[in-house]
């Protein structure tokens, strides 16, 4: 039970260091706003873009470091996503565009079987 809440949980924390820091970069740098009810939809996408790659490399994550049932647990963290995703909505969804939130609600159920089908499928080749 431990390994299952240590493959979920570094799964998650790795997807929102990731988001966090990339966030910081490109603010940093310029490219992100920190007033982010103005921002253009191409960048808007480009968030979108690389959270989406920072999620399904967490679910994989996950799926590789599950003590068995792979999916299983690539599915769980999806939905601690899908929750977190929800409460986003709810919370935090006037920080951006209403499809922006909403989209990492609706993505999240593929994110999580991508995921951890990608760790399934690099096993199986070996």
């Amino acid at each position: 039970m431990l390994k299952s809440f240590i493959a979920v949980f570094v799964g998650l924390l790795s997807n929102i260091i990731l988001s966090i820091l990339s966030d910081l970069i490109l603010k940093v740098t310029g490219f992100l706003p920190y007033d982010h009810l103005f921002v253009a939809t191409h960048i808007v996408l480009f968030v979108l873009g690389y959270r989406i790659v920072f999620s399904i490399f967490g679910c994989y994550l996950t799926a590789r470091l599950a003590p068995q049932n792979p999916m299983k647990h690539s599915y769980i963290l999806g939905g601690v996503g899908l929750i977190l995703g929800i409460a986003g909505v709810i919370f935090a969804g006037h920080l951006g565009p209403w499809w922006y939130s909403w989209s990492l609600v609706i993505l999240t159920p593929p994110i999580a079987y991508l995921g951890g089908k990608l760790y399934v499928w690099q096993e199986s080749k070996k």
